[in-house]
């Protein structure tokens, strides 16, 4: 059986890693394990590249703790200000032994208040939570969910991320 660990608590990104490896491996059985692992970026990633580290060092760090497993699992959610707005995304990074795969989430623009709140220093989900009156969200539908009425929410978002991020290790013979 698989051993697959993901490197956080947070039940959005358990379910979207849960969906993705489903979809990828259908009718195989896993072992899910949960960790708590530090992304060794801020707490509110602020570029595309600070967010793609986070989720690497997620996966990483659950790697190094559990050498066992057969694959870890990093995402890390982001925002970057752009000339015409802020927008909002995640990284999924997962690696299976020495290989890595990485994919990105679908982009979204992100109200105006929200992004104000970012900028003084709110973390999105905080920020969320003020403009649409909510507590948690970011453990629930997320802004995307919000802004979409749920037509899109954060698992949904996350899982597709899963799947491309598995491209290059369950076909390993197209990459180096």
């Amino acid at each position: 059986m698989k051993k697959i660990v993901i490197a956080s608590h947070n039940p959005v990104k358990l379910q979207a890693a849960r969906n993705g490896f489903q979809r990828m491996f259908p009718g195989e059985p896993f072992e899910w394990i949960s960790l708590s692992i530090s992304s060794g970026v801020a707490e509110q990633p602020m570029t595309d590249a600070e967010t793609c580290l986070g989720a690497q060092n997620r996966a990483q760090g659950a790697a190094h703790l559990r050498p066992d497993a057969s694959f870890t699992v990093g995402i890390e959610g982001g925002i970057e200000q752009r000339p015409d707005g802020m927008i909002a995304f995640a990284w999924v990074a997962i690696q299976s032994g020495s290989r890595l795969g990485k994919a990105r989430t679908g982009a979204f623009f992100l109200p105006d208040e929200v992004a104000r709140l970012i900028q003084e220093g709110k973390e999105l989900g905080e920020a969320d939570d003020i403009v649409f009156q909510r507590n948690n969200s970011k453990q629930e539908n997320g802004a995307v969910g919000l802004l979409t009425a749920n037509v899109i929410d954060r698992t949904q978002l996350y899982e597709q991320a899963v799947i491309l991020a598995l491209i290059p290790l369950v076909n390993p013979h197209l990459y180096r």
